[in-house]
């Protein structure tokens, strides 16, 4: 027993468990310190943007104090160990080459203008809005796959941030909060084709020019940043013929989270137009006429009469 209490006085007295107690203590305290930080100075923050990287930055900072908190109290010793850890570190790099890319894309991804928080994106074939950014992953809130359009479905997606030198990395929302977008209107043949396309003409105007300024200050910008043409953003209309009926293509820039809502009220208000046109402009569907068999004329070989027989259709 005695033996006991001379080891643990000998630990307690030791120069270096007094460091590791101190380290610990100190790093509770900035924890606690970064929490009641976040906690109360977080919820004064009205924009949801602000306020998500004011935490971020809350526990960047948290964790640099804590590194150079370690760094300063084991500075004594740091210089023995450089050549453990250059032995220690070829190991681990190979072992964690998906955790170093991981981190690694962080960094590109930080400030490389890939994405930020808020963006829409597609990560590895996986669709979604990006709501956090981690060291390792990329959080996003999935779209689509059973849900049609661009619609949340409720799942959320984790993606390594590796993926960013492996895979193209596509954003929705990036230099150009607009995507190009187009409708097809089939209209029946002998409907009034002058008409037809002032109405759709007419209606994308009327629903779509809201986001024509805007579209144009953004593309003005990106030729100036980039190598690109400048696009018509204007509302078109264009028509092709073919078997069944006259095709009607409607053209337009919208915003990238209203896709879905557009293309809604747009076939509402053709949908009313054509209606009110009495019947000068209908849309088309395909239509089948289907025809009865016709009757097979059979003559019996004994007794030379001849009987007129249905073909059977089968069930």
């Amino acid at each position: 027993m005695e033996g006991a209490m001379n080891l643990l006085r000998s630990w307690l007295l030791n120069p270096v468990f007094e460091k590791i107690a101190f380290v610990i203590i100190g790093i509770v305290a900035i924890s606690i310190l970064t929490r009641f930080i976040r906690q109360s100075l977080a919820g004064r923050i009205e924009s949801m943007d602000s306020r998500y990287r004011f935490r971020k930055l809350v526990n960047l900072i948290g964790t640099l104090v804590a590194v150079i908190l370690v760094t300063v109290v084991f500075s004594d010793r740091l210089g023995n160990l450089t050549v453990a850890f250059g032995v220690a570190g070829a190991g681990i790099a190979f072992a964690l080459q998906e955790v170093i890319a991981s981190i690694a894309g962080w960094v590109a991804i930080s400030f490389g203008n890939f994405y930020s928080v808020g963006d829409r994106v597609q990560l590895g074939g996986i669709s979604g809005d990006v709501i956090d950014i981690g060291v390792f992953r990329t959080t996003l809130m999935e779209t689509g796959q059973w849900v049609k359009a661009d619609l949340y479905n409720g799942r959320i997606v984790r993606v390594a941030n590796s993926f960013v030198f492996k895979e193209p990395v596509f954003n929705y929302s990036g230099d150009f909060p607009f995507l190009w977008d187009e409708i097809i209107v089939p209209v029946k043949y002998g409907s009034d084709c002058r008409l037809a396309r002032d109405i759709l003409q007419s209606v994308a105007n009327e629903l779509l020019g809201g986001f024509v300024p805007e579209a144009k200050k953004t593309m003005t910008d990106m030729i100036k940043k980039y190598r690109i043409e400048e696009a018509s953003v204007e509302p078109m209309v264009t028509v092709i013929a073919n078997d069944n009926w006259m095709e009607f293509t409607v053209r337009y820039v919208v915003d990238y989270k209203r896709r879905r809502a557009t293309k809604d009220i747009l076939f509402n208000r053709i949908l009313e137009m054509f209606d009110g046109s009495g019947g000068r402009v209908s849309f088309a569907s395909a239509t089948f006429h289907l025809v009865e068999a016709p009757v097979l004329n059979v003559k019996l070989a004994q007794g030379g009469e001849s009987r007129n027989m249905p073909i059977d259709k089968g069930p």
